[in-house]
């Protein structure tokens, strides 16, 4: 068959210069599927990202659709991409969309292939638009530029789950020989009638579909705030700038340097907008330079969104906006349903590692509150479950800038929070209001909620094992801590193992998570603290948040406590002196 000419070279290449450790690498090991797909660095191997393992994993996802759709070649999937590429493999996520696509299209599957780089929402709601069999997203993300991924979502258009993960995984392991020359071949799509590029018709409804959301278009059109956005050199400003339109606001000002596709990231240390201040620098200063209040910044495949303000530039966290934007959605949701009844029908939805926030807004203000394991295939699996029932999620995030506001699509979305933002500071400036001023009266009037987050760094997995085995037994067999900086724990829950102290049956209420670590503790003085592993990087998280009551606002003293609580779970908990544990630099 037909090869990629780079990544053959590359491993020639190390052959003739003896480099073995490099080739096992490459060679000796398969990527599986984390999150929703895979997801690994471009270049020649069979743990990487290259027109070989995506043309496998294609193979596997193809076996696994037409034995579970009868309709599949009616059904089809869609195929989109971002701005990615890596000159030494030839592996552009352009070239791996297609051969994507071919592969589905040697079988008679109809592919809905967008014709340019779209946001990584714009599959899921393709696949929700067009009644779709499942969708490909060729992407990594806020990743560093070496990385690629492979992300599928399904029918439901969320991100895929168990079981259909493992049992895609099998069904690539059972054919990994390329099926035919045609799969190698991305011409295929300029020439297949079965190929439709669904670029136009998803846009126009994506933007039709967002104005559901712009509830104050007569201030935005009027709204003397200037806003700022970068894309990061990836998908996002032609979207944005697009959603703005859709919403009455003049265009954003986008940052020069990195309004372009540039899969090398050149202005950015690496492409992620939640590393906060350090990336958002070309950002801020043309905000100071154009006198702009909002910087507005999207990560390279448009899914996450950091926003900063100025008032000594204040870049928001994650938990943050969630309680701006929140209370945003609520607010207006309750002046168009002013019967207090139909707030019964309404829900939230939060991963458990997240502010706790929103169970403060639910429990004063009636609707319903609900925690998801780590990551969004939860949130959009269980939006999907909800809507079955009648039931309407208005808005859902993640700690790690990823936000949705409103159901249109079961994924977080950076270009309509882009917008939804834009209108919530046009209408609190209205109210000679900044974002952070409204922040604080949130916190005042629901309580104060404050919140770390950080990692340690292991490359040594047993020690993993080892750290939490100890916390699982440390006050004596199968006993957990019981104090944590002098405090009392009242609560813990192990989501690897399925205990939860809090519950009637000590059984935990979330799905049982065998692959990962994660352990929850409640302490009396009302902190959350939880420690777990990464599924994709050598490293444990942890997050530790105070849930003030309503009424304590001294905030120094707030964070202090808190920070004396992460401490001793670092300290005490994890050892990391003890077990060579390379902590954050920040």
């Amino acid at each position: 068959f037909p090869s990629n000419q780079c990544t053959r070279a590359q491993v020639e290449s190390l052959v003739a210069a003896a480099r073995l450790d490099d080739l096992r690498s490459r060679l000796c090991s398969r990527m599986s599927f984390g999150t929703a797909g895979l997801r690994a660095p471009m270049g020649a191997g069979f743990n990487r990202i290259n027109d070989l393992t995506v043309i496998q994993s294609t193979q596997g996802l193809f076996s696994y659709l037409s034995r579970y759709f009868a309709d599949l070649s009616s059904r089809g999937v869609v195929v989109g991409f971002d701005t990615r590429g890596q000159e030494e493999s030839g592996c552009s996520s352009q070239r791996l969309a297609k051969l994507t696509a071919a592969v589905m299209l040697s079988r008679d599957v109809p592919v809905h292939l967008f014709s340019t780089f779209v946001p990584t929402p714009y599959v899921p709601y393709a696949v929700k638009k067009l009644g779709a069999a499942a969708g490909v997203m060729i992407t990594a993300s806020h990743n560093p530029k070496e990385d690629n991924g492979y992300k599928v979502y399904w029918c439901n258009s969320a991100q895929i789950g168990s079981p259909h993960d493992k049992e895609i995984l099998l069904n690539i392991e059972e054919q990994l020989e390329p099926w035919s020359a045609s799969c190698w071949d991305e011409r295929l799509v300029e020439s297949s009638s079965l190929r439709t590029n669904p670029l136009t018709q998803i846009n126009s409804c994506y933007m039709e579909e967002l104005a559901s959301l712009c509830f104050h278009r007569d201030l935005n059109s009027s709204c003397p705030l200037r806003f700022v956005h970068s894309s990061f050199h990836g998908v996002g400003h032609v979207f944005v700038q697009q959603a703005f339109k859709t919403f009455g606001f003049a265009p954003p000002i986008p940052v020069p340097e990195q309004k372009d596709p540039d899969p090398n990231f050149s202005s950015v240390r690496c492409p992620n907008p939640e590393e906060g201040e350090s990336v958002l620098r070309l950002s801020l200063l043309l905000a100071e330079k154009e006198n702009a209040t909002v910087v507005l910044a999207t990560d390279p495949d448009a899914d996450r969104l950091a926003v900063a303000e100025k008032c000594g530039w204040k870049v928001f966290t994650g938990n943050e906006l969630a309680a701006l934007l929140g209370w945003w959605m609520f607010f207006n949701w309750k002046e168009n349903h002013p019967d207090p009844a139909d707030t019964e029908g309404v829900y939230m939805l939060a991963t458990t590692v997240s502010s706790k926030i929103l169970q403060a807004f639910a429990r004063m203000e009636g609707f319903h509150f609900e925690e998801t394991l780590p990551g969004f295939k939860w949130i959009g699996n269980r939006i999907h479950e909800l809507s079955k029932t009648g039931h309407s999620v208005i808005f859902a995030f993640e700690e790690s800038i990823g936000f949705l506001c409103g159901s249109m699509v079961p994924e977080k979305d950076g270009v309509s929070s882009a917008a939804v933002v834009a209108e919530m500071a046009a209408y609190l400036h209205n109210k000679n209001l900044s974002l952070n001023q409204q922040l604080h009266n949130i916190y005042r009037t629901y309580g104060y909620h404050v919140a770390e987050t950080s990692y340690v760094i292991c490359n040594d997995p047993p020690t993993i094992q080892k750290i939490f085995n100890r916390i699982r037994n440390f006050d004596g067999e199968r006993s957990y801590p019981k104090m944590c900086g002098g405090v009392r724990i009242i609560h813990v829950r192990d989501a690897t193992t399925g205990y939860d102290s809090s519950q009637p049956d000590l059984r935990s209420v979330l799905p049982v998570s065998r692959s990962s670590q994660m352990i929850t503790f409640t302490l009396q003085n009302g902190v959350v603290a939880t420690l777990r592993t990464s599924g994709t990087e050598p490293k444990i998280k942890y997050y530790t948040e105070f849930c003030a009551a309503p009424g304590k606002s001294d905030v120094s003293s707030l964070e202090e406590e808190l920070r004396k609580i992460t401490t001793a779970l670092l300290d005490d908990f994890l050892e990391p002196e003890r077990n060579n544990l390379i902590r954050r630099c920040v």
